[in-house]
């Protein structure tokens, strides 16, 4: 199985920014597509983006041009640089591993972190 562990989240104002990781263990990590999901209270749960071992990336559009996923597959580890941050970006965010499938789906994800929540003040 692969383990998933977010870190870097917190209390941040609107207009900054903050680099989220998520550190996986497990076998075949190049394998997998790495996403970052959020989840608002009461709504349900968003895509944000998404990387594959090679470069490729996708991203949702509320979040494209401000923020970038990357990855380092040599230290099993996938980033979200988020800068701008706006009040609505507050959530808890969720890094999953995903092999293939339509990645906007959670579905797909059979790997989930326990997330890290991301509170922007206005």
């Amino acid at each position: 199985q692969v383990q998933l562990v977010e870190s870097g989240g917190g209390l941040v104002q609107a207009g900054d920014s903050v680099r989220l990781s998520c550190a996986t263990s497990g076998r075949t990590f190049s394998s997998y597509g790495l996403g970052w999901f959020r989840q608002a209270p009461g709504k349900e749960r968003e895509f944000v983006a998404v990387s594959w071992s090679g470069g490729s990336t996708y991203y949702a559009d509320s979040v494209k041009g401000r923020w970038t996923i990357s990855r380092d597959d040599a230290n099993n580890t996938v980033y979200l640089q988020m800068n701008s941050l706006k009040p609505e970006d507050t959530a808890v965010y969720y890094c999953a591993a995903i092999l293939s499938g339509v990645v906007v789906s959670p579905r797909n994800y059979p790997y989930w972190g326990r997330g890290t929540q991301v509170t922007v003040s206005s």
